[in-house]
């Protein structure tokens, strides 16, 4: 079994020698692709140096767009995926690998308690982390991780779906887990990244809220239409009600109100198809996979 680590890099001069001389050391038969995603250091100069394979990015085009360039290139049946900046640690990688051999598609590197780069975004990962748990049915550890390991022909699956910027881990999990791949949660311990970081808090929060939509759109978009949609129509009930008994008529407000409700129950069940026809070719069966049935390991998706 091939390995091929692909670490995204953009401007990690700083951490990339080291972490590159320990994944070598750790795996010194895994085929290591760095893809340069516009560096204006020497970030491709000390990737060829260690003995990596360099694929460069004429200009930034982002973290999930890096992760996509890697897997096309590499030859692996195995992907893993972690960061160049030191904050992943490659002696994890044989633990990952290890939960993969027994049956795993995707295993993710989890992080624990006071690995969060700080407050603010461990209390955005809590929140993902629960959101996801809700939409899905299985218990996810770390939805946004970047370190993890998966099969190759399972990840190539999914291409097409997966966004140029930082929210690929989040595609990921979440396509793997409405195709019915199995994904299991490793805890790892991730260190203070080397550099500064390449995530802006103001440009990029309203980007991390949109996260929260696309959890449940990926997996079942009629978890989030329905509920919108029977809230709008209570409301617009109750101000019938309220309108009927003051003014003893149906007010155009009423007729808005429920009228959105349905449009918007529509628009889930036109989404609900469309979600379908994205994973038709995964190879497996689309869709949740009945927890009554699902009795093959104990263990899938934790």
């Amino acid at each position: 079994m091939l390995v091929s680590v692909i670490l995204p890099a953009r401007n990690e001069a700083g951490a990339l020698a080291d972490v590159l001389t320990r994944v070598r050391r750790v795996c010194p038969d895994a085929e290591i692709i760095v893809v340069d995603d516009g560096s204006t250091d020497a970030t491709p100069v000390i990737a060829r140096e260690a003995g990596a394979k360099v694929i460069r990015h004429s200009y930034a085009k982002g973290n999930g767009a890096a992760i996509k360039s890697g897997a096309r290139e590499a030859s692996g049946s195995v992907f893993v995926f972690m960061d160049a900046d030191g904050q992943h640690a490659p002696e994890d990688i044989p633990r990952l690998l290890a939960r993969l051999d027994q049956g795993f598609d995707m295993v993710v590197g989890a992080r624990q308690r006071g690995s969060q780069a700080s407050v603010g975004r461990g209390l955005a990962n809590s929140i993902y982390n629960r959101l996801a748990t809700a939409v899905t049915g299985h218990r996810i550890d770390d939805l946004t991780s970047g370190f993890r390991a998966v099969r190759a022909e399972c990840f190539r699956d999914f291409l097409y779906l997966l966004p140029n910027g930082f929210s690929y881990p989040t595609t990921c999990t979440m396509a793997f887990f409405r195709a019915g791949y199995s994904v299991a949660y490793e805890p790892i311990h991730a260190a203070r990244r080397i550099g500064s970081s390449h995530i802006h808090p103001l440009r990029d929060g309203l980007r991390f809220l949109l996260i929260i939509f696309k959890v449940g759109t990926l997996f079942s978009p009629l978890k989030i239409f329905v509920p919108l949609s029977v809230l709008l129509f209570l409301i617009g009930l109750g101000w019938y009600g309220y309108t009927y008994l003051a003014l003893a008529r149906f007010t155009n407000m009423s007729a808005l109100l429920m009228t959105g409700a349905v449009v918007i129950f529509m628009m889930g069940l036109i989404s609900e198809q469309i979600t379908a026809l994205m994973y038709k070719d995964t190879g497996r069966s689309v869709g949740w996979r009945d927890s009554e049935t699902e009795q093959d390991n104990p263990e899938d998706g934790l």
